[in-house]
C-alpha cells in the first residue's frame, strides 16, 4: 500500500517518505479501514516536529489520527458484517503509530464511527481531534440549552464545530475572533453575535450580548491572552474550558475568577475518558446526519505532497487541511 512516514523529528520536507508499505492486520477488537482522505491537524505536525521536546515515541510513525472511508477487514471478536461500512475514524496515531496517512489503518472497531449515506467523507475526514475537542469543551459540563456559550476563534477548526455544537444543543452563542475584518466571515446562522477581540471594548459588548450579562460557558484557544476578558465576562458558575495556550506558564487573573468560583477545565485530547470519546462520536454523528455540522475544506493534497499539506497547517489560516490517498 501507500504510505506516508517519518522515522525521525524535524522539518515536514526532511523527514516525511512516500512509499510502499505492508498493509496493517486487523488485531482482535479492531478494524481496517481502507482510507480516502486524511485529516491533518496542528497536533500531528506538532508529533513530527518535536514540539515541546517531544521524543519519537516508536521507530516508525505513519502520521495523523483522522480519516473516512471504508472497512475492509474486521479482526476476532468483531461483526464481520461492518466489512463495507462507510466510517469516519478518529484516534489513529493516538498512543499508536500507524495513522491515516496511508491506504490503509487500523484501529479499535469503536474509532471507526459509521458513517451516514449522505455524509461525505470530507466532513468525516474532518470530525475526529476537533469534533471531539469541540464536543467535550461544549458538553462535558452538562447541557447547554439555554445557556450562553462564548467560543474563541470561533473561525478555527475547533472553534466553529463547537460554535455550531452549542447552537445545536440549543445554546445562545458569542463568538470572538481576532480581527474586526473577521467579522463577516461568521456564519450568523451558527454565532448570535460575533466579537472582534481588536475592538474597543470587546468585554463590555459580550456582556451586552449575553443574556444576563455573563456567560455561563467559555470555550478557549488561547488562555494566556484571554484570561482577563474571560474573568470580565464570568458569571458565577462559568466555566473555562480550555484547549490551547499561547504562552506557558499562562498567568491568569486569579482572584478575579475566584471570586466568581469559576471552574477551570483543560482538554487534552489523546487523553479524554472513553465515554465521553464515545459520546461525542454519537452527538457528532446525530449532529452531522442532521445538517448542523460543516467543516469548510481550505486545501486538498494528494499523498505524495503530503510535506506540503504540513506546511499549510504551521502556516495557519481557515478552513482544514485534507490529504487524499490513492486507491491503488
Amino acid at each position: 500500500m501507500q504510505a506516508a512516514w517519518y522515522e525521525e523529528q524535524g522539518p515536514a520536507a526532511d523527514v516525511l517518505r512516500v512509499g510502499e508499505l505492508p498493509a496493517p492486520v486487523p488485531g482482535p477488537g479492531e478494524v481496517r479501514v481502507r482510507v480516502t482522505v486524511s485529516g491533518v491537524n496542528p497536533g500531528d505536525t506538532k508529533k513530527r516536529g518535536g514540539w515541546l521536546g517531544s521524543r519519537m515515541p516508536y521507530p516508525r510513525v505513519i502520521p495523523h489520527s483522522d480519516a473516512a472511508g471504508t472497512v475492509d477487514a474486521t479482526g476476532d471478536g468483531v461483526d464481520a458484517r461492518r466489512t463495507g461500512e462507510r466510517v469516519w475514524v478518529y484516534g489513529a496515531q493516538s498512543y499508536r503509530p500507524f495513522g491515516t496517512a496511508a491506504g490503509y489503518t487500523v484501529v479499535p472497531a469503536e474509532q471507526a464511527v459509521p458513517l451516514p449515506a449522505h455524509i461525505g467523507d470530507d466532513l468525516g475526514a474532518c470530525l475526529g481531534i476537533p469534533g471531539i475537542t469541540a464536543h467535550r469543551s461544549v458538553f462535558a459540563d452538562g447541557p447547554v440549552d439555554g445557556r450562553t456559550v462564548l467560543v474563541h476563534g470561533v473561525l478555527g477548526a475547533v472553534g466553529s464545530l463547537a460554535a455550531q455544537l452549542a447552537r445545536w444543543g440549543g445554546a445562545t452563542v458569542l463568538g470572538t475572533v481576532v480581527r474586526t475584518g473577521d467579522l463577516p466571515v461568521v456564519d450568523p446562522a451558527v454565532v448570535h453575535h460575533a466579537v472582534a477581540l481588536d475592538g474597543d471594548d470587546p468585554a463590555a459588548e459580550l456582556r451586552a450580548r449575553a443574556p444576563g450579562g455573563a456567560v455561563h460557558r467559555i470555550v478557549e484557544v488561547a488562555l494566556s491572552d484571554n484570561g482577563p476578558l474571560d474573568a470580565a465576562v464570568a458569571g458565577g458558575d462559568t466555566v473555562i474550558a480550555a484547549y490551547a495556550t499561547r504562552t506557558d506558564p499562562t498567568p491568569l487573573p486569579f482572584w478575579e475568577l475566584l471570586f466568581k468560583n469559576v471552574t477551570l477545565r483543560l482538554l487534552g485530547s489523546d487523553d479524554f475518558p472513553p465515554e465521553a470519546r464515545r459520546q461525542a462520536a454519537r452527538d457528532l454523528t446525530s449532529a452531522a446526519a442532521s445538517g448542523a455540522l460543516a467543516a469548510p475544506v481550505r486545501e486538498r493534497f494528494p499523498l505524495a505532497a503530503i510535506a506540503r499539506a504540513h506546511d499549510a497547517v504551521d502556516a495557519g489560516g481557515r478552513g482544514r487541511i485534507l490529504v487524499t490517498i490513492p486507491t491503488a
